[in-house]
């Protein structure tokens, strides 16, 4: 099986990723949001900046834990952050 971007794009009938048909990401290729440097991952920011579905695309990743890419307008490390913040908030709740 090959894979291109149709291949890996999740299908509009899929409830749970439905909004990534709104994203600001369907008018760009996937590559731009899997950069190797902090250049690219500054212009996968801007692109997400004002994104309609910024906060439903970090929740998939948070939820998902994806490893790789910007997702909502955050890096691999910011999202380490983000969910260690969580943990520690719900441990000490």
């Amino acid at each position: 099986m090959q894979f291109n971007e149709t291949t890996v794009r999740p299908s509009d009938q899929d409830s749970a990723t439905a909004w990534m048909s709104a994203g600001n990401c369907r008018n760009y290729p996937p590559a731009v949001f899997f950069p190797s440097d902090g250049v690219g991952v500054d212009r996968a920011r801007k692109i997400c900046a004002d994104c309609p579905v910024l906060n439903q695309c970090l929740e998939y990743a948070l939820e998902q834990r994806i490893e790789h890419g910007v997702w909502g307008g955050c890096s691999e490390r910011e999202r380490r952050r983000i969910l260690k913040r969580r943990r520690t908030a719900a441990v000490s709740r």
